[in-house]
């Protein structure tokens, strides 16, 4: 996310007369969010807020959510993002499963050697923690996603942040807010009829 501040005051709404926002602005950098949606309660847990998403960045987030509860059974749905299929998330798991298993060399052989095996990996069923892969190109099915365009509708768009941390802030507060007055299971309403062209 962009912490964009606009370069001018917005025209306010009057009669007859949107707001008009100038195309102008002053950026301060970016930052990336991990967030976890609890799809029981529709609440966010163990958000991460940092300057980046890496390998290391990702394991050390489910790390973070894991230790919230660290005997449970964990569930992840995730989109086919290359950090979500990792060689750091490949032997996190299997060190905090207690996994006995010769992973083999990234690149060359075993559940290391290439993006596929890892996947199969870490969706196997039998893990106390797992996680499952959305089709490619099928973001809708993961209700992450839905709460990423509640974020964006509700707080990023037409904002103006005048620094990194007053993105940060916001996000804290808005995911806060969220929480405790908005959170709810999202309700499915898509029947699986075809759709007419």
């Amino acid at each position: 996310m962009q912490a964009l501040e606009h370069a001018r005051l917005a025209l306010p709404v009057r009669p007859g007369k949107i707001e008009r926002i100038e195309y102008e602005y002053i950026r301060h950098g970016t930052l990336c969010l991990t967030a976890n949606l609890e799809i029981a309660t529709g609440r966010i847990v163990s958000p991460t807020i940092g300057p980046r998403r890496t390998e290391e960045d990702f394991v050390n987030h489910v790390a973070r959510t894991v230790d919230a509860d660290p005997d449970a059974r964990w569930i992840f749905v995730l989109d086919n993002l290359n950090t979500h299929n990792s060689e750091a998330l490949v032997r996190f798991v299997a060190a905090r499963c207690g996994l006995d298993v010769r992973l083999g060399v990234k690149g060359e052989s075993g559940i290391l050697h290439k993006m596929e095996t890892r996947a199969g990996f870490l969706s196997d069923p039998s893990h106390r923690i797992r996680f499952v892969y959305t089709p490619k190109h099928c973001s809708w099915l993961n209700q992450i996603e839905i709460w990423f365009s509640i974020l964006v509708r509700r707080l990023l768009r037409r904002a103006s942040f005048s620094s990194l941390d007053d993105l940060r802030e916001r996000l804290v507060a808005f995911i806060a807010f969220f929480n405790t007055r908005m959170a709810k299971p999202f309700r499915w309403t898509y029947k699986g009829k075809v759709l007419a062209a």
